[in-house]
């Protein structure tokens, strides 16, 4: 307490110093910490530096854009960075089949290399994740819809959470066919991570941005994770639009195209600098007939292996939706999960790893093949059975080897491979460890296809059918049907796309397309939920079009009836009492602000942080101000009615990007609806 033999003239000193030390305080909170210490060395070179980056970026702005300048570095180090991934698995690849071919002669050590190989992988992968991001895990497609729906997810997109995934998912490729796991999920995870830093980076060097630039960013991204997996720039927008975005705007398709062509040039270059190809190719080398590719009469041939697939698809999602059931309501699984996740990976990965061995069942499933070589033997033109004679007079090592290693007829081969991994890849997305989906389907599509292709092949043996082409259209229809595109509100073209550009057989896109449709059309058929949405429902993330296959009533629910519970409100004439109150007691960035009371009459909202300086200004200054004369009102832009639906406020959200709707009955606040209302509703 202040002495009261304190003279006036001691009392004006403090009260001096006391200004002085708020406004110090201020300065201090304002100004960044490397920027508190005011010796700052070499000015004048700093100065010269500044000065002619401001000329450099008036000169690049004079072009085009800034963000044109983003989306072009977007793909150039989404590009790269799947580049080294890739280059980084092959050299462990390679590193674990030279060691057991090494110890050739030896079952028991070679059964040690083959099973504690992955093993240690998969632990590493999982354990690491675990302990540095707990969000690493799985493929990241669902949280990443959520947060391009305008649900706000911000420790997905961490640097963190980035150099985590990466490298949890350099193991569990590096585990090779024995998981039978792939990486287009988390690339288009961690693409989109690049795009919001490089979001951020435009924000720096552009500070005028607008408002819906980041999430602009992130949609472009996440057709360029896809682009820069198989150089197809294409499909990588069309899969954006598709599967990514609720709501895909006229104005992202030119930023989409421009940097998902630059990722898919930049992985094409990469490649043919390190060597793997004489020019830029297509990822999967083909060599179907171009004069005569198909009969006419195949059309229907491929209609009915489209239905097939479809069938076996809907077979593969109730199996991965039962097994994901059972995950969570196993209370040992549960606990385990939860504090030994790194003892699950490794029990799993050792047992696939023994299904797989080479000298037991692996020498039926071509396990000694990497997912790449299965899918360009899958998609080899021509008849294996032909060309499985001639293998002894080849010079060259042949993947198609591997399917003929253990004596057996090939159509005994393919349908033990197609019976043991349809489990086997069930059983290995309950792995907890980054992992993607997308390219297990295409080999098992591929596999399906060659199976049908050579049994058509064998009984019309008068004509000259191609099973090649088979592979090719089942692998689109597996990875439509199977792996998340059936889910998507229009018919998905994207994989059709995908598989004629990284293949570049384009003669097949009439077949690929149609049998595409056939296999949608079983798919989705009574709601059923693809892989995606079946991993968003477990997840209980608030993505109307997969709560909606869950919960076929729910688009059609009136919002009054998901309320929640009164909402925290402010009448016009508030004093610091109230406001200090609905600070506290709500976390929203906008508090609405009524008539009064009585009236409940919606007048607009309240910023969080000017209500923050409107009781920091009330005890500097004068505390019998009222809100109205402090604060701005902004004004409500779009409204909802307790008769609105679920499925307009879900579309509201996503188009405005707006976390909070106010709901509103003859101009009276009844409550507000947010994105966790959305949420609890599809509980």
């Amino acid at each position: 307490m202040k002495n009261l033999d304190e003279g006036p003239e001691r009392g004006a000193d403090v009260e001096n110093n006391n200004q002085g030390g708020e406004n110090q305080s201020e300065t201090c909170h304002n100004r960044s910490p490397l920027l508190s210490d005011p010796w700052k060395p070499y000015e004048r070179p700093r100065a010269i530096v500044k000065d002619w980056l401001l000329k450099l970026r008036c000169c690049f702005g004079a072009v085009c854009g800034m963000e044109w300048y983003g989306y072009a570095a977007l793909g150039i180090l989404t590009a790269f960075l799947s580049f080294l991934m890739d280059f980084s698995v092959l050299k462990l690849l390679n590193a674990h089949q030279w060691l057991y071919e090494k110890l050739d002669g030896n079952r028991l050590l070679q059964f040690f290399c083959w099973t504690l190989y992955p093993v240690c992988l998969c632990v590493f992968g999982s354990v690491f994740s675990h302990n540095i991001c707990p969000f690493a895990t799985g493929s990241g497609i669902p949280e990443v819809r959520t947060i391009l729906a305008g649900f706000e997810m911000p420790h997905f997109l961490s640097v963190t959470h980035l150099f985590t995934k990466f490298l949890g998912l350099i193991c569990t490729l590096a585990a090779g066919s024995t998981v039978f796991l792939g990486k287009v999920g988390p690339f288009v995870h961690l693409s989109t991570m690049v795009g919001a830093y490089v979001s951020n980076l435009c924000t720096l060097i552009q500070p005028n941005k607008k408002d819906n630039a980041t999430r602009e960013m992130l949609v472009v991204a996440a057709g360029v994770g896809v682009a820069s997996c198989f150089g197809a720039p294409v499909s990588g927008v069309l899969f954006s639009v598709e599967v990514m975005s609720s709501h895909f705007a006229l104005r992202q398709y030119v930023p989409c195209f421009f940097s998902a062509a630059c990722g898919a040039l930049t992985f094409r270059l990469f490649s043919f600098w390190s060597g793997e190809g004489e020019t830029l190719q297509a990822l999967f080398k083909t060599n179907f007939p171009s004069s005569l590719p198909f009969y006419p009469l195949e059309i229907l041939l491929f209609a009915l292996l489209g239905l097939l697939c479809g069938a076996v698809s809907c077979c593969y999602l109730f199996c991965h939706r039962r097994i994901l059931q059972f995950i969570n309501t196993n209370s040992v699984l549960v606990k385990m999960l939860a504090t030994d996740k790194g003892l699950y990976a490794g029990a799993v990965a050792f047992f696939l790893a023994c299904v797989t061995f080479p000298h037991f069942a692996g020498r039926y499933m071509a396990s000694k093949c990497t997912m790449k070589q299965l899918l360009t033997s899958l998609l080899k033109g021509g008849q294996w059975i032909s060309q499985s004679h001639n293998a002894s007079v080849q010079l060259e090592p042949d993947p198609l080897l591997e399917w003929n290693s253990s004596e057996s007829p090939l159509f005994f081969t393919l349908t033990f491979f197609l019976l043991m991994k349809l489990w086997m890849l069930v059983l290995a997305c309950t792995l907890p460890v980054p992992a993607g989906y997308f390219m297990p389907v295409f080999v098992y599509g591929a596999a399906l296809g060659r199976l049908v292709g050579e049994g058509a092949a064998f009984l019309f043996s008068s004509t000259s059918i191609n099973p090649g082409g088979y592979a090719l259209a089942v692998w689109i229809l597996c990875l439509v049907s199977a792996a998340a595109y059936s889910g998507a509100v229009t018919h998905t073209l994207s994989p059709a796309l995908l598989a004629i550009e990284a293949t570049g057989q384009f003669s097949h896109a009439v077949p690929a397309l149609f049998a595409t449709l056939m296999a949608n059309a079983v798919a989705r058929s009574r709601h059923r939920p693809s892989f995606y949405d079946a991993l968003t429902i477990c997840k209980k993330l608030p993505h109307l079009p997969s709560l909606k296959k869950a919960c076929p009533w729910l688009p059609s629910t009136p919002v009054g009836q998901v309320l929640g519970v009164k909402s925290v409100r402010l009448q016009k004439a508030a004093g610091p009492a109230e406001v200090r109150h609905a600070v506290n007691s709500s976390t929203e960035t906008q508090i609405p602000v009524v008539d009064s009371h009585e009236s409940q009459v919606l007048l607009g909202f309240v910023l969080r942080s000017e209500l923050l300086m409107f009781l920091h200004d009330s005890e500097a200054e004068n505390p019998e101000k009222h809100l109205d004369e402090v604060c701005s009102i902004h004004p409500n832009l779009v409204l909802l009615s307790p008769h609105n639906t679920i499925q307009e406020a879900y579309s509201i959200l996503s188009l405005f990007g707006a976390q909070t709707l106010f709901v509103t009955d003859e101009g009276r606040l009844v409550g507000l609806i947010t994105w966790p209302e959305v949420r609890s509703s599809g509980k």
